[in-house]
């Protein structure tokens, strides 16, 4: 039986489930994950999802869900779900690769979740505080979130890109408006995570729109993008054919 290569998924958006798309991939080939899973939003009871006011989301965007996914699983099949995709990403990366894990805490029935059920057990290395502007906060119970968090999640010998380690662990970037994508991280928080690896091949599960993708060719580095919504790779293809010029990196 042949082993599984790593060339029909390159510099392409492989249209599938995630953990069934790594599934097929060889282990040890990827340099680096960047990504950012869908949060189970709807599943909230304090972000204005259950009552129909939306969150911050334009005219939304939200509320039914992504393409292809609702966003609303049981806490417990959310959980397992992405610790099993967590898994195969540890199986993909080299000995020396990482991943970038973009979350959102949040409070929950009056409690904090700080994804730890998700994240425990697997290597964190320290976690990264993306502090966003703006927002809104339907909750008089706790202050307005203005931040995200970043897992690095890292094999023994991971080290940083060349002078990286001189970013400070708290990153200001402002959140991308001008996106069909309900969800998208802006393009130059990508571009730091890309460019904090000295890897070459880099690997999205949750591509989305195809972030990721864009700041790997900014960067001259390979990307595989996994996305299960046809509609979604649609877009993410259609954002790379007109992507031509290099935007200057956020570093």
């Amino acid at each position: 039986m042949p082993k599984p290569s790593l060339k029909p998924y390159l510099n392409k958006f492989n249209c599938g489930d995630a953990v069934e798309v790594m599934r097929g991939m060889p282990s040890e080939s990827i340099d680096a994950v960047v990504t950012s899973p869908p949060y189970n939003l709807k599943n909230s009871t304090g972000n204005g999802m259950k009552d129909g006011r939306g969150g911050k989301w334009s005219s939304a965007a939200l509320l039914d869900g992504y393409q292809d996914h609702a966003d609303n699983m049981s806490h417990d099949d959310y959980v397992a779900w992405q610790r099993e995709a967590l898994t195969e990403m540890m199986r993909l990366l080299k000995p020396n690769g990482a991943i970038f894990y973009n979350h959102k805490w949040r409070v929950q029935a009056g409690l904090l979740q700080d994804r730890s059920d998700i994240v425990e057990g697997f290597p964190v290395r320290q976690i990264i505080i993306w502090r966003r502007k703006g927002g809104i906060n339907f909750n008089a119970g706790y202050f307005l979130p203005t931040y995200e968090v970043v897992y690095l999640i890292a094999k023994p010998e991971f080290k940083l890109a060349p002078k990286a380690n001189a970013f400070g662990d708290v990153w200001e970037f402002t959140q991308e408006m001008k996106n069909s994508h309900p969800a998208p991280f802006p393009l130059k928080f990508a571009e730091r995570c890309v460019a904090s690896t000295p890897g070459k091949i880099i690997l999205d599960p949750f591509m989305g729109s195809g972030t990721t993708a864009l700041a790997c060719v900014n960067q001259e580095k390979d990307f595989i993008g996994i996305e299960i919504s046809q509609s979604y790779c649609d877009l993410a293809n259609e954002r790379l054919s007109k992507h031509t010029t290099q935007d200057e990196l956020a570093l």
